[in-house]
């Protein structure tokens, strides 16, 4: 380290100025480092999968489009409660407090330095001084600060920056993955509400029949195998109709776990009473993908890697600092305001690497890494991305096409029920005929729920998908 100490007569700020002015001059056009420029959209201009229906503006509260007020409050409840949303805000703070340490690092540090001694010497040694204890008081404010001739604190800043925004795209991450679990869990349990309906009047059906071959075969028109085997068709149902209880009461439990209401408790509802939110129009732009957080995330680790590049080379070049001390010391407490107490010291500190086996320049290699890293990671995720909006897209269309088909089926198993249960009942079928027909109705109608739950939850994976919803363009929008 070379340091150069201002002894000379003029006043300490006018030489300090004098040194700091140019030094920023120089400073403010000697960044080293690549700067950010931001990669292309490795993706296709459209996404190869889209849907029919006419453009819809959809909001970030995508969660609404189901019109269901229970699902809007607990969307509410988990985004204020879970544990998941309260560890990536904490990352957030902690990121900021972060960022702010880097960027105080720009400004002078003061400091006040005091002290006070009493001290005795010997008598007997080679110099004999007197005995008398003596004291000694000395208070002085010093600052420092380094001159930022090359970048390194404006690329710390830069890359600080990047690492708070990318945490807050965490968050946001987090956030619209817990939106959609709780939409997706809330489809399920409604799922299950309506199965244990149909499920509840197919026992009370069968149970109805079970009767009725019981009167039968008191008289005489029935055989007991038609009861053992009404006997045995209701007593799946009811076997059935525990497990749907069970998986709902699991349903509740994880939505209880999201929510952070421990105690949550749902009424039972019907899940065809949703609507089916709309789906995007044809030929949406995959450029929609740089609005998701995970990739906005992505894209601001990219920026702080590309800003360490800068510290890294940074510390190649000459490290200048100015210091400055200014403070009083005297024998006595009394005279340390005096002038003739007065003492400063002001100097210039250079530090300048000459020869480390490569250490530093090895340091800018593994920052080039980290950027391509980033670059890739970057990258990488935009193609998955683009991947879950073209497999949202063919989910809820082809889903679509199933439900439509499995309710034609539920509509015309329920009408070979009521034609089986006529033909037994006047005798021209067998008993075994309305046992075939109930089953089939039973899994049709089951199916048919099933296949609304899944188009449902199609709707969700691509909301999530497209980072919670799209916007129209302009010419869509004056059509």
């Amino acid at each position: 380290m070379f340091s150069l100490y201002l002894n000379q007569t003029k006043p300490l700020g006018i030489k300090l100025i004098g040194l700091v002015i140019p030094a920023f001059l120089l400073s403010a056009c000697q960044i080293v480092g690549p700067n950010y420029e931001r990669p292309e959209l490795v993706v296709p201009a459209q996404f190869t999968e889209a849907a029919d229906q006419a453009p819809n503006k959809i909001s970030n509260t995508w969660w609404t489009q189901y019109q269901d007020q229970l699902l809007n409050d607990l969307v509410n409840k988990a985004l204020q409660n879970n544990t998941d949303i309260k560890l990536a805000v904490a990352r957030i703070e902690e990121s900021e407090a972060s960022a702010r340490e880097i960027g105080a690092a720009t400004f002078p540090q003061v400091d006040l330095n005091a002290d006070a001694s009493r001290t005795r010497v010997t008598e007997l040694g080679a110099n004999p001084v007197s005995r008398n204890p003596r004291s000694n008081y000395k208070t002085q404010l010093g600052t420092s600060f380094e001159i930022d001739f090359w970048g390194k604190l404006s690329r710390a800043k830069e890359s600080a920056r990047a690492q708070v925004l990318s945490t807050q795209y965490a968050k946001d991450t987090v956030a619209l993955s817990l939106s959609s679990l709780v939409a997706s869990n809330y489809l399920v349990l409604r799922s299950l509400d309506t199965q244990i309906v149909i499920l509840q009047d197919n026992i009370k059906s069968r149970e109805a029949s079970l009767g009725l071959t019981k009167r039968r075969l008191e008289g005489g028109v029935s055989s007991a195998l038609d009861v053992h085997q009404a006997e045995v068709a209701s007593a799946n149902l009811s076997a059935q109709l525990a497990e749907l209880t069970r998986l709902r009461a699991l349903s509740l439990h994880q939505l209880a776990l999201l929510t952070g209401d421990l105690n949550l408790n749902i009424a039972s509802a019907d899940i065809k009473s949703l609507p089916i939110p709309p789906t995007p129009p044809a030929g949406l732009p995959s450029s929609l993908l740089e609005a998701r957080p995970d990739i906005r995330q992505a894209e601001e680790q990219m920026i702080a890697a590309n800003a360490k590049i800068g510290v890294a080379k940074a510390a190649l070049y000459p490290t200048i600092s100015l210091t400055a001390g200014l403070g009083g010391e005297s024998l006595e407490l009394g005279d340390i305001l005096k002038s003739a107490a007065r003492i400063w010291t002001g100097g210039l500190n250079l530090y300048l690497p000459i020869f480390d086996s490569g250490r530093l320049n090895s340091k800018v290699e593994q920052a080039s890494a980290k950027q391509k890293q980033a670059l890739a990671s970057y990258e990488g995720a935009v193609q998955s991305a683009f991947r879950e909006v073209n497999d949202a897209l063919v989910n809820l269309r082809q889903n679509t096409e199933r439900e439509t088909a499995l309710n034609t089926s539920q509509q015309a198993a329920k009408k070979a029920l009521e034609i089986s249960e006529n033909r037994y009942q006047s005798g021209y079928s067998a008993y075994l005929d309305v046992l075939d027909a109930q089953r089939v109705y039973n899994d049709a109608a089951l199916s048919y729920v099933q296949s609304r739950q899944v188009r449902l939850v199609a709707t969700v994976e691509l909301f999530k998908a497209l980072g919670g919803g799209w916007q129209e363009s302009d010419a869509q929008q004056v059509k």
